[in-house]
């Protein structure tokens, strides 16, 4: 049986981006038949075929289709196995903050790409709200802080805009009650300001069923039905749906996530943290979704 080597995978994989082998030579930067030979070893070591033939390109076959996940996963892999070994290695400290909203989503993928690239780095990390972290950066306790501008007026960074929208459970649908419960944060000016004054501009009635300083727990009212609660779009749990304006509800803010740093100064391992958080945070600066 001939082993599924990462050239095979990589010609396999260049024909199904450009729907015909000439195409992937072309890319790949060999000949037709090179190419060609690449995927008959590959079809011959699975003992069935992955593309059928079209007068025009190639499309994939059930086989073919079965195989594209791996062979993204592995070719991927390869790819980050090498730029690891390559990159020099980084070493010190850097002190992150960013908002608990992405504790589960984005701090988990960046940290851990981070951390496998660069043992040596040591980071400490801060969940807290916006003015916290500013004031945290204020007094040189952060290197870096991820944080709401809701004034848009920041001259920082800018990862992407992840609109803060009203959010019920599918299953209770508690917006249609009267008044209406929600989630609020406990002492929070943006939550006055923006949250229920969203509400009250709709001439909306509502009452503060559940408190917290957490939007972890914010997510877990909307998602047991006790509160509808003012999530960020990317942050909405299974079995929630985002409240529309067809359902009388308005967008909360359109506020910019952007990324701060320290003044003081800087260093390669505070860079390398900066760039992964880039990473990170591209699915939704692109127009998509974090998985």
């Amino acid at each position: 049986m001939i082993p599924l080597d990462s050239d095979l995978m990589r010609a396999f994989l260049a024909v199904v981006d450009t729907g015909s082998v000439t195409a992937a030579a072309d890319r790949v930067g060999r000949t037709q038949s090179a190419v060609s030979m690449q995927i008959r070893k590959l079809e011959e070591s699975l003992g069935q075929p992955l593309f059928t033939r079209l007068p025009r390109g190639v499309a994939l076959t059930p086989r073919g289709a079965q195989l594209l996940p791996y062979a993204r996963r592995v070719t991927s892999l390869l790819d980050e196995a090498a730029t690891a070994l390559r990159e020099k290695p980084l070493a010190g400290p850097v002190r992150i903050g960013i908002p608990d909203e992405y504790a589960e989503t984005i701090l988990p993928r960046a940290l851990a790409a981070f951390s496998e690239r660069h043992p040596g780095v040591e980071v400490t990390v801060r969940c807290d709200f916006t003015a916290p972290q500013q004031a945290a950066l204020d007094d040189d306790q952060l290197d870096l802080a991820v944080i709401y501008d809701s004034s848009h007026t920041s001259g920082d960074e800018v990862l992407c805009v992840d609109p803060t929208v009203w959010v019920t459970s599918i299953a209770h649908a508690q917006h249609l009650q009267q008044p209406v419960p929600v989630g609020v944060y406990f002492r929070s000016d943006w939550c006055r300001d923006f949250a229920l004054r969203s509400l009250d501009q709709q001439s909306i009635p509502w009452r503060a069923a559940f408190e917290c300083d957490t939007s972890a727990s914010l997510r877990v009212a909307a998602r047991t039905g006790l509160a509808i609660s003012p999530l960020s779009r990317s942050t909405i749990p299974l079995g929630c749906r985002e409240l529309t304006n067809a359902d009388g509800f308005p967008i909360v803010d359109r506020a910019r996530v952007v990324l701060k740093r320290n003044p003081r100064g800087g260093s390669a391992a505070i860079e390398g943290l900066a760039e992964m958080l880039r990473e990170a945070f591209r699915p939704l600066a692109t127009g998509g979704v974090l998985a």
